[in-house]
């Protein structure tokens, strides 16, 4: 059960149904977590590859937690 669960959730990763709304939540929650998170460092001209790689990453998070919730739904609706 887990691995079809697993299986499931990174086919949901490019999933032209979930990806236009996932795509909007990482623009948008990923642009406000990298403000926070590296905004002084860009402005002074400070970023570094590591942290460029975690800005990466600060936009891959929302965008997986999004799809995640829309997988998650997709399934108890074809569970109902």
């Amino acid at each position: 059960m887990k691995t079809q669960f697993v299986r499931g959730y990174f086919a949901a990763l490019t999933d032209p149904a979930m990806t236009g709304m996932a795509l909007r939540v990482a623009i948008v929650v990923g642009t406000v977590l990298f403000t926070i998170n590296h905004g002084a460092a860009l402005a002074q001209g400070k970023m570094t590859r590591i942290r460029w790689f975690s800005a990466v990453l600060t936009y891959c998070v929302p965008y997986g937690v999004n799809i995640h919730g829309q997988y998650m739904m997709k399934g108890r609706r074809v569970a109902e």
